[in-house]
């Protein structure tokens, strides 16, 4: 089964804890969506600026939460289907109710300070994910509660998956693999490069059902950039109307979500023969992945993934084509903690999980990148396994 379940609970809460232990808090207060569904498994269905929720994991005793009344039939349905880590929720509204009154989002600080008051924890030292919002409040209405922000910390609790996590990534990266496949059917010059994206992810829409019926899926990108548009590695800003032309290369993406969990998965490919500087340029950016994948060992430094794959651009001489880092961490959202690969000297700890994406771009030719998702080991392993040789790569 593709969900997360209770191994992946005590494993997440049992990392709080330690950390909880370590910095001398009472509980952790989770208040942006991501870190709120990394403790309840709760898809948050809000933007929490505008809405916000609250999870609390005391150290000692049970967790709760607080959500906006928009979310109460799909915590409902997520109870029902016994998905979520914590079942104590408490909801308010955001429009007045003549019956059954809840406190009002006007009221939200009140609530939280209430809540935490109940749970015995208006005299505690309580580590937020996040500074600000309304949460900041709450110490005025409980003067001896201490709430100090931990955002590096709570950061770091994601950074190592269990094996749940990880086989639940093996089977992400299989399902975009089967899409990476689906585009080597239907590249062609001439069509739609938008409409080519749409029906890649409708097919990603019809294998997810029969893979994961009932589970969450969220397609984050089927997106690709044709010819000389692929020289931006977010695009020239102009899809509207742009086709796949012979002779383009292309840089496509395929990043699906499941669970809660996100794979990445790009690869460049050629409508027609290439010719002999973009084959050069495939190749180096090739050669510079396969060396970023290689570097990803248990120990060795985060910076030695970038700097493996820059030594092999800077050895094909096309450095001064590079325009960004070769990776980040990958986990709940598409962009994981660390962010800073290029710098991060700290050494790599086993089961990280890390996109492997060195890119070059030439001016009016396009971009060459493949990116595959890798988990960090003595040896490491590259859960995307789509071909990405050049005779795969040309097609149309």
């Amino acid at each position: 089964m593709a969900f997360l379940g209770s191994a992946t609970r005590n494993y997440r809460f049992g990392l709080m804890r330690e950390m909880m232990d370590r910095e001398g808090f009472d509980a952790l207060a989770l208040t942006q969506g991501d870190f709120f569904q990394f403790a309840t498994n709760f898809h948050t269905d809000v933007q929490t600026w505008e809405r916000p929720i609250l999870c609390v994991v005391p150290r000692n005793g049970e967790p709760f939460a607080i959500l906006n009344e928009l979310s109460t039939n799909h915590w409902r349905f997520s109870l029902e289907a016994q998905h979520l880590w914590v079942t104590d929720a408490e909801f308010y509204a955001e429009h007045p109710r003549l019956h059954r009154r809840v406190p009002l989002a006007s009221q939200w600080a009140e609530m939280a300070a209430d809540r935490l008051k109940r749970a015995g924890l208006n005299r505690s030292r309580i580590g937020v994910d996040a500074g600000g919002g309304p949460l900041a409040r709450v110490p005025g209405l409980l003067p001896q509660l201490r709430i100090e922000t931990a955002t590096q910390e709570c950061r770091k609790l994601r950074m190592v998956k269990n094996e749940e996590e990880i086989a639940l990534m093996r089977e992400i990266a299989s399902l975009s693999d089967w899409v990476q496949e689906r585009y080597r059917e239907n590249i062609r010059p001439g069509r739609l490069v938008q409409e080519l994206d749409m029906a890649m992810a409708a097919l990603m829409a019809e294998e997810s059902a029969r893979r994961f019926p009932g589970d969450n899926l969220e397609i984050l990108r089927c997106w690709t950039l044709s010819g000389p548009a692929s020289c931006a590695p977010h695009g020239d800003g102009r899809s509207s109307g742009a086709r796949i032309e012979k002779g383009h290369g292309m840089v496509n993406i395929v990043i699906p979500r499941l669970n809660g969990l996100v794979v990445e998965n790009e690869r460049t490919w050629f409508c027609g023969k290439p010719s002999q500087r973009q084959a050069e340029l495939f190749e180096a950016a090739r050669a510079a992945n396969e060396a970023a994948c290689e570097a990803a060992v248990t120990g060795e430094p985060v910076c030695g993934i970038d700097t493996a794959a820059q030594l092999v651009l800077e050895r094909a001489g096309v450095a001064e084509l590079i325009l960004h880092r070769t990776g980040h961490g990958m986990g709940l959202l598409g962009h994981e903690f660390p962010e800073d690969m290029a710098f991060n000297t700290r050494p790599l700890m086993e089961r990280e999980v890390y996109s492997a994406e060195p890119g070059i771009y030439q001016w009016g030719l396009g971009g060459f990148r493949h990116d595959d998702t890798v988990v960090v080991g003595e040896k490491p392993e590259i859960l995307t396994k789509a071909a990405k040789d050049l005779a795969s790569q040309t097609v149309g």
